[in-house]
């Protein structure tokens, strides 16, 4: 057996987890009609059979008719649920891997507006800031169905072959009256701890007659709100007890802090450029404290301190669940010995931000994860090999160069400066956001691996291109800013790259004119503002960079805010003009009849990129497909095999922000839907 902590086998009750890892429940918003369908069975079937011992479902799944989900969720109040739960559990089963569901009763944490338009339901009057509803207060016929209503979805996971089930208690409905800040209830559940735990207990105690003694019932729960007027952590500890000693629970997941914010919710779940495994202490703590089973998540994206989690005794099963979305094949290396090629999660929380704004979780440097059924995590080997040359080694022209390689191509990659990255080399440039290049330099090592040529300092033309003698030629030279805005005035902007890069200094009284709504704004802000500069924000966007999601925006708002930068929405930028020493920006509307002046010394313009796409042009005309690509055969998953000039010597493609500005994810996809079947 392993001396590996993280492989040791772990006896829950009478569940035997063959090791100490786990995904944790978390709802990547893939059920149609509210049903765990094929999709979202792939994506837990596929870090199964990589090894994990624990896949959590859901995050969680609605027991209620008045908890509408949010984003998608899975709804466990229909029977229909049964069916497409046992499939997947047995799907999971047959790879040696437990599952589980977390159930929950949302309260305050939806909206009144969605699915039926039942009123939500909570222990007060009070809004939650982050879904804005005012909920109704809870009366004893409620409680009663809510009640009921768990115990019947539990009895439908445990019909549906499911390991155990785990209830929700932070932010949904359990802990709303768990904690005196949002408990106004008066009589039975209001006013001592003992009165707002029972809700809780009672569903405890329900569920538990409905299953039985043997399956497997947990909670995943705050022990400290930190927050004032809120659960504190004397008092967290006394929770702890109670669950304990009540007999009704068999696992403990503890989280620390509170959700009803954006900038909350990132506390609890870290992002980018903030610190990593915040409360794993703190779990340990309470672990200790209790000598009960405990489990834990909340950025803990690398194998060394999952490793550390279980070694020191802090955890039973330790929760690596981003970074499962980043990898699913986590498991699979460590057995492999092959730790050092595990794709790391950068902590960009592409995943979960996006499932509010986008309507489902995508991995940012994974185009693969949601996307098993159509989009493959270990690409298929070529029937002939081919010449592959890249052009362009920022995220897009990696990608393709690490795919081409796998179908195992001869792949050559040219790129004109010195190191390759592209403008994640930018985007590492502010401190928060270094850990981006580990996109990057997962990509170069897993290319370097498989003898990918790299030529740098080679700023390719056609007749250097066409000197490789290329099969096939992909164009990933990305884009250039644009800064041409303005009616007059353009030759006086910078843009947020010449900032990032240093090519220009910050001024001292600074207007940057944000129409592209994403991260260099943002980026270029912080760095003019550490300075100490006056800065002003503006958009014609309703919404502050509304590119950037709510979680991620959190750090960088903390940031600016505490330098004092001003935000202007609904505002555009029209010309920029020279006054002495000064420049006098000329703002405008997109709703009529309105002009202010800003007197400044630098105007700044973040309005995305334009290809850079001569080259591209260049060897358009060579192609056999002339560049032309097959937009079935793309998302269809086969071959390119666009004629358009027979006497051609090569194929032709571009990718990424060479075809138009998008995003890192897009780059990547574009790369691994083209490249998979070349």
């Amino acid at each position: 057996m392993s001396s590996d902590p993280l492989l040791q086998p772990y006896d829950l009750k009478h569940l035997r987890l063959k090791n100490r890892v786990m995904i944790t429940a978390h709802e990547p918003a893939y059920p149609e009609d509210g049903m765990p369908k094929d999709r979202y069975r792939a994506y837990h079937v596929e870090r199964a059979r990589a090894g994990v011992a624990l896949t959590m479902t859901a995050g969680s799944a609605s027991v209620s008719r008045d908890s509408p989900p949010v984003f998608n969720n899975v709804i466990v109040w229909k029977d229909e649920v049964v069916g497409w739960l046992r499939r997947l559990a047995d799907e999971c089963h047959d790879h040696g891997c437990a599952v589980m569901i977390q159930l929950t009763h949302l309260g305050r944490r939806t909206r009144w507006d969605k699915a039926d338009w039942l009123p939500t339901i909570s222990a007060s009057h009070q809004r939650e800031p982050a879904h804005r509803a005012f909920p109704k207060k809870a009366e004893d016929w409620d409680i009663e169905r809510i009640v009921a209503d768990y115990a019947d979805a539990a009895e439908r996971m445990q019909a549906a072959g499911l390991d155990g089930i785990e209830l929700q208690a932070y932010g949904h409905l359990l802990d709303q009256f768990w904690s005196p800040a949002t408990n106004e209830m008066e009589g039975a559940h209001g006013g001592s701890l003992e009165n707002r735990m029972r809700l809780s207990m009672d569903v405890l105690r329900a569920v538990r007659e409905r299953v039985g003694p043997d399956f497997i019932v947990g909670i995943r729960y705050t022990a400290d709100e930190a927050m004032p007027g809120g659960i504190g952590r004397e008092e967290g500890i006394e929770i702890t007890r109670r669950l304990k000693d009540s007999g009704l629970v068999d696992f403990l997941n503890v989280i620390r802090g509170h959700i009803e914010t954006d900038a909350a919710l990132t506390d609890v779940i870290p992002v980018q450029g903030m610190r990593s495994n915040p409360h794993l202490d703190f779990a340990g703590e309470i672990r200790a404290a209790t000598r009960f089973p405990t489990f834990h998540a909340a950025k803990i994206q690398d194998v060394a301190t999952a490793r550390h989690a279980i070694a020191s005794g802090k955890l039973d099963m330790v929760g690596m669940t981003r970074a499962h979305i980043a990898d699913p094949h986590i498991m699979a290396k460590i057995l492999r010995g092959e730790e050092e090629r595990i794709r790391p999660c950068v902590g960009a929380n592409y995943c979960l931000d996006r499932i509010y704004m986008g309507g489902m979780a995508l991995c940012l440097h994974n185009p693969a994860t949601g996307r098993e059924q159509t989009e493959p995590h270990l690409v298929s080997r070529a029937e002939a090999r081919r010449r592959v040359v890249v052009v362009g080694a920022g995220p897009a022209g990696l990608e393709a160069a690490r795919v081409a390689a796998e179908r195992g191509h001869e792949v050559i990659v040219h790129e004109a400066a010195n190191d390759p990255g592209g403008q994640v080399r930018l985007t590492a440039q502010t401190p928060r956001r270094a850990e981006m290049m580990q996109l990057i330099q997962w990509r170069v090592a897993e290319c370097e691996r498989m003898g990918v040529t790299f030529r740098f300092n080679s700023y390719a033309d056609a007749e250097t291109v066409l000197a490789e003698a290329p099969d096939v030629v992909i164009v990933a030279t990305g884009g250039l800013p644009h800064t041409e805005v303005v009616s007059e005035g353009a030759d006086l902007v910078v843009s947020a790259w010449d900032i990032l890069s240093g090519d220009a200094r910050p001024g001292a009284n600074v207007l940057i004119y944000d129409d592209a709504g994403d991260y260099p704004a943002l980026q270029a802000a912080e760095a003019i503002a550490a300075t100490g500069a006056a800065v002003e924000i503006v958009t014609r966007d309703r919404a502050f960079a509304p590119e950037v999601m709510g979680m991620s925006l959190t750090p960088a708002l903390r940031e600016l805010q505490g330098r004092d930068v001003t935000f202007t929405v609904t505002w555009t930028l029209d010309a920029v003009r020279r006054d002495g020493n000064e420049l006098v920006a000329v703002l405008g509307s997109d709703y009529g009849g309105v002009r202010r002046e800003r007197r400044v010394d630098q105007v700044v313009v973040n309005a995305g990129t334009r290809p850079l796409d001569e080259l591209y042009f260049e060897l358009r005309e060579g192609a056999i497909n002339r560049g032309e690509v097959d937009h079935g055969a793309l998302i269809d998953g086969r071959p390119q095999s666009v004629v358009r000039n027979p006497a051609g010597a090569y194929q032709l493609f571009r990718i990424g922000d060479a075809v138009a500005a998008r995003n890192t994810h897009a780059a990547i996809y574009d790369a691994l839907r083209l490249v998979k079947s070349a």
